[in-house]
């Protein structure tokens, strides 16, 4: 059963912005927290944002703080990331992530992805 689906990659000059979506399908409990990781050719998964506890708490990694912003709509059980003044070095595959993690930045901690949505970020 498919539990979450993206949307919303696709290509954008430096500078642009691009906004994915990530919905959750409930059959089970909800998730407790539901974020975005990405992941460059030859490089490892990394974290990018989290939002967790009904939308009262938001972590995002260093590189991407100031430009990019994450949400939810507890009613869609939508996740969004909003991502402004792309470079580059944003380019990835964005996943979408959701479970119970201890540590918000492990891919490991988290139970469910999402298929991936290419984010390309041209100079």
């Amino acid at each position: 059963q498919v539990r979450l689906v993206e949307s919303g990659g696709g290509s954008a000059q430096s500078g642009g912005s691009l906004t994915l979506s990530c919905v959750e399908s409930i059959s089970a409990r909800p998730s407790i927290c539901m974020g975005w990781f990405r992941q460059a050719p030859g490089k490892e998964r990394e974290p990018v944002a989290t939002i967790a506890t009904g939308g009262r708490h938001t972590y995002y990694a260093d590189s991407v703080k100031g430009r990019f912003t994450i949400s939810k709509d507890t009613d869609k059980n939508t996740v969004y990331l909003q991502m402004n003044s792309l470079k580059p070095e944003d380019t990835a595959m964005y996943y979408c992530a959701a479970g119970w993690p201890r540590d918000w930045a492990r891919p490991n901690d988290y139970n469910y992805w999402g298929q991936g949505t290419q984010v390309t970020v041209s100079s």
